[in-house]
């Protein structure tokens, strides 16, 4: 199966594809759709136009996606939620299965600290998918999120501890271990 990483924004948006039909994760593909247009509308257009382009190219099965996240600029993140929701739209509009992670889980899992740079993130993605450099920041992003879904799909990595009080635990709760 192809999975399809996406790295939300409003002036480029990441992707990463990689192959998941094997035990090791496999890259396919990765860069950035370039956002170049003047008004809002036509700025989600061309996200909607170039995540369309992807799915047409790759087939993926599924999209993996970052949560929105919360920012001192509310202008700016709900530029980003915009985006985000066009690539989800997206992806829904082509039968996709959508997955979302927060930021920093995306972090934890790649790197195995949810406190990581961007650096960090690009050197454990190269690492990783054995890649002959490091990838572009958005493209790197991106391709970290599709890892998280892959690695997190099959229970190769522990899941965050609720956080609820112990008392009100349900007992259909899992903690994975790997």
């Amino acid at each position: 199966m192809i999975l399809l990483g996406i790295d939300p924004g409003s002036r480029r948006t990441g992707f990463g594809v990689i192959d998941v039909s094997s035990r090791a994760p496999r890259y396919v593909t990765s860069g950035c759709i370039r956002i170049d247009a003047s008004t809002l509308a036509q700025k989600l257009a061309q996200v909607y136009a170039g995540v369309a382009e992807i799915i047409a190219q790759y087939a993926p099965g599924e999209m993996a996606i970052e949560q929105v996240f919360l920012s001192k600029n509310a202008d700016s993140a709900l530029k980003l939620g915009q985006a985000r929701g066009t690539a989800i739209v997206c992806a829904a509009n082509h039968g996709l299965d959508v997955h979302e992670y927060a930021a920093r889980r995306i972090k934890q899992v790649v790197t195995g600290n949810g406190g990581a740079d961007k650096t960090q993130v690009q050197h454990m993605v190269q690492s990783t998918l054995k890649l002959s450099g490091l990838p572009q920041e958005d493209a790197a992003d991106a391709l970290a999120i599709a890892l998280t879904h892959f690695f997190t799909s099959r229970g190769a990595v522990a899941m965050p501890a609720p956080t609820r009080s112990t008392k009100q635990r349900s007992s259909s709760w899992r903690h994975y271990r790997p």
